[in-house]
């Protein structure tokens, strides 16, 4: 938690901010001023749930000091000092909740909370193994999405012959899917023996996740002339259906070379809307990963770098164990979590960056 003197010190400047603000709204010069006064006041109407809570931990804190030193030199009765005793214990809680609320307003909000992501699942080292793990990542997180209340569509696959995907790619929309999804890119690894294996050895496979903030239109233009579309016939293993119709799609951006095919869909119109959808996202990602390098800061403010080369969690299913290695954190129930009981990583993972950005705050 930050240092209180520090919080408190940062809220005093905001709070002789508004407090000028104020001033400034009854002066008969910007009364008279139609702009200034809007100006001034939008300027307070942003502070004044900051401030609101400033004043009311200020308020608390007072009362938590009053009675801590009634408790000191009272000679009061037992009976007197046990309700004194039970009214701090409220007010600490009080007392503590309003401080991680301040913390909070010192952090700026990711804008992409919001926004619907496109996940991009593929094997890595381990052949059908790392497919088959494909298989177990996919099924955890449309579990979770599903806990969570939101909605996967898958956009395209590539199945194996024994039930696993050398890549499978899905849009999640929701309510502030990005929040909940967002320390997934990196490198997952699976340590187990896989079926085909007769000695009992244990292997090791990995396979990257790429998790996309979905890109509006005015987000990223896509000129036709940068485009070669290309159409084909769907055809594939592990029950995949195989269309008599070239309803396929191959996107290629020339400029940048970005390949997106889909062929889920039986209908082409539909293979090239979820293509487009995944193009978009790559280059919007492209472009941020781009911006975010020249940005030192942003950087120290990350839960590892996001890097997809990054590893980031290890599965072992001999100790049944989940390593996050980013915040050392270390569960022993692989099937829950396999099942999409994501929630504490995913919440433990927030509480890091939290407290990354809240040191980050302090030293500005």
């Amino acid at each position: 938690m930050q240092n209180k003197g520090g919080l408190f010190s940062k809220f005093k400047e905001l709070e002789d901010r508004f407090q000028s603000l104020e001033e400034q709204m009854i002066s008969p010069d910007v009364v008279s001023n139609a702009a200034a006064y809007q100006k001034i006041a939008k300027e307070r109407a942003s502070l004044l749930g900051r401030i609101e809570k400033f004043r009311e931990y200020k308020k608390v804190s007072e009362e938590i000091e009053r009675l801590n030193k009634v408790v000191r030199e009272s000679k009061e009765e037992k009976e007197f000092l046990e309700l004194v005793a039970e009214e701090l214990q409220t007010l600490r809680q009080k007392h503590d909740a309003l401080l991680l609320k301040l913390e909070e307003y010192l952090i700026e909000p990711d804008p992409d909370e919001d926004r619907n992501i496109i996940v991009e699942i593929r094997a890595g080292t381990g052949g059908e193994e790392a497919a088959l793990f494909v298989a177990n990542l996919y099924r955890m997180y449309t579990h979770y999405a599903d806990a969570c209340g939101f909605r996967v569509e898958l956009i395209n696959s590539n199945p194996t012959p024994l039930g696993g995907f050398k890549e499978i790619i899905f849009s999640v929309s929701g309510d502030k899917v990005y929040k909940k999804f967002k320390f997934e890119s990196g490198v997952h690894r699976v340590q187990r023996v896989p079926s085909t294996e007769a000695s009992g050895r244990i292997h090791t496979s990995a396979v990257s996740v790429a998790v996309l903030t979905e890109a509006e239109e005015m987000d990223i233009e896509i000129d036709p002339g940068d485009l070669k579309i290309d159409v084909f016939r769907a055809a594939g293993a592990g029950g995949q259906h195989v269309n008599t119709t070239d309803s396929a799609v191959r996107l290629t951006h020339l400029p940048t070379g970005v390949v997106v095919t889909c062929q889920d869909e039986r209908s082409q119109i539909k293979n090239r809307a979820k293509a487009l959808k995944v193009l978009r996202a790559r280059l919007l990602d492209h472009a941020r990963r781009q911006q975010e390098s020249k940005i030192s800061r942003e950087r120290k403010n990350q839960i590892g770098t996001g890097d997809r080369s990054e590893k980031i969690r290890t599965y072992n299913f001999p100790d049944r164990r989940v390593t996050d290695h980013r915040i050392g954190l270390t569960l022993y129930r692989i099937e829950q979590i396999l099942e999409g009981d994501l929630e504490e990583i995913v919440s433990s993972l927030q509480e890091a960056q939290r407290q990354l950005k809240l040191k980050g705050t302090k030293q500005d």
